[in-house]
């Protein structure tokens, strides 16, 4: 746990300061994924504890508590009376190859498609288990990648270390923070209860890492507008990481859209995103634009691979980052089982994300001190050579969940009445709370309250 927090405390450049975890137990995992939990979370209660110092001369104390760390790390919302849809598309998942395995990430109509103008049509996995049996996993990887898809074999630590991405990782920080000298001189109109009060974010982001990150900036206050393309869903974590926000739909290949867009830029304190790397800068809306558009705007963004080498651009998931970078072939050795063994939930995602609040967080400091924006970018492959460094796994159980875990109201939401855990971070004085319930894609207007 030390190791972690300290990385992650030296990343942001906050004090070395110990944080209390409270309570027992840990994910069962060759890596010490609660830690991770706990540390990421850990880190973003600092970040906005330290902006309360700079705004109000009075540090507030904070601690996690593990168990509900853990626990939100996978799902918080309990639904009553109707389910989640499920997480993975029918054909998802590892597959063995003639010398190997390999995952196929399939939950977008558009990537199975990309695995399957390889493959062939497959109608349900039995028939994708006989057609990957048939090819070497790196070929297998490469044609899905080179279709638009999206596929990793499975590699071992030290294949992924000698792999030319893996060395790029390797050699980036964990956080890249750069400073830029546009100014925003807006003052803050937060308060100890609500400290992102008045701070508009504009999320660009998928699935979960950055909607994690926009979600933690909602529960502290921030106006999160979500921006989603016309046609995309994720009905399997929507319901999870739209709490606290408004969802709206736009075309970025429309003018009309796009002059939208850019409305909505322009008064944007916070931009997250979590495109392919060239993507925002193909659609015409690169740093510098972006910049000139919004001055002293906060740049957040994360990709799968990392800035650099050769990999930088490649589409991918937490699922397919576990097994790039040996974190699934470790996890078969460490269970003695026979196949790809990932972590119990997508660690990485939601490490990621905690990490990009933090990083928000802390450049919005900094410009409520300087008047200057910038920017800081993270991926999860990088988050993962954290997790692969850090401590061993445990065994320690958790205790399981109860009826007091879920708290005493109801969050209405489209879907019927749910549960939301309650939260693992205390920050004294401020609670993390959201006053939107959880929304469909696309139920929104575009535009600033």
């Amino acid at each position: 746990m030390t190791d972690l927090l300290t990385s992650i405390q030296a990343a942001l450049g906050l004090p070395h300061t110990p944080i209390p975890f409270t309570s027992s137990g840990a994910l069962p995992s060759a890596f010490a994924v609660t830690d991770l939990a706990c540390a990421s979370i850990a880190a973003a209660g600092q970040a906005i504890s330290g902006l309360l110092d700079q705004q109000t001369g009075r540090l507030p104390n904070l601690e996690v508590d593990r168990r509900l760390a853990s626990f939100w790390f996978s799902t918080s919302i309990r639904p009553v009376g109707w389910s989640v849809p499920p997480l993975w598309d029918p054909v998802a998942g590892d597959y063995a190859t003639k010398d190997g395995w390999i995952r196929l990430h399939t939950n977008a109509p558009h990537h199975r498609a990309a695995a399957e103008q390889v493959l062939g049509a497959c109608a349900d996995r039995a028939a994708m288990t006989s057609k990957v049996a048939q090819w070497a996993k790196t070929d297998l990887e490469q044609a899905v990648v080179d279709a638009g898809g999206c596929a990793a074999e499975m590699r071992t630590w030290a294949q992924w270390q000698a792999h030319p991405q893996g060395q790029a990782v390797n050699a980036e920080p964990l956080i890249q923070f750069v400073a830029n000298s546009s100014q925003n001189a807006k003052p803050w109109q937060g308060s100890v209860a609500r400290p992102l009060a008045g701070i508009k974010v504009l999320d660009l982001t998928r699935v979960l890492a950055g909607p994690v990150a926009s979600r933690f900036l909602a529960g502290l206050g921030a106006d999160v507008l979500r921006i989603d393309p016309p046609t995309w869903n994720e009905p399997g974590v929507v319901p999870e990481v739209t709490l606290g926000k408004r969802c709206a739909r736009l075309d970025l290949h429309d003018k009309t859209d796009r002059d939208l867009f850019e409305s909505l830029l322009k008064d944007a304190d916070i931009l997250l995103h979590g495109y392919r790397a060239d993507a925002l800068e193909r659609l015409g809306y690169g740093i510098g634009e972006r910049q000139q558009s919004a001055p002293g705007l906060i740049d957040v963004c994360l990709n799968a691979y990392g800035w650099s080498g050769p990999w930088q651009n490649r589409r991918g998931f937490d699922s397919l980052v576990q097994m790039s970078s040996g974190i699934a072939e470790a996890g078969m050795r460490w269970k003695h089982a026979n196949k790809p063994t990932p972590l119990p939930l997508q660690a990485l995602d939601h490490a990621t994300g905690y990490l990009m609040a933090a990083s928000a967080i802390r450049l919005l400091a900094q410009r409520l001190g300087s008047g200057r924006g910038g920017s800081a970018r993270l991926s999860l492959a990088r988050t993962a050579k954290l997790l692969i460094e850090g401590d061993a796994g445990s065994d320690e159980p958790l205790r399981a969940e109860e009826e007091n875990d879920q708290g005493l109201l109801v969050e209405q939401t489209p879907w019927g009445p749910a549960h939301r855990l309650q939260v693992p971070l205390r920050i004294t004085g401020t609670p993390l709370q959201w006053t939107i319930p959880a929304s469909e894609l696309g139920s929104h207007r575009a535009q600033w309250w």
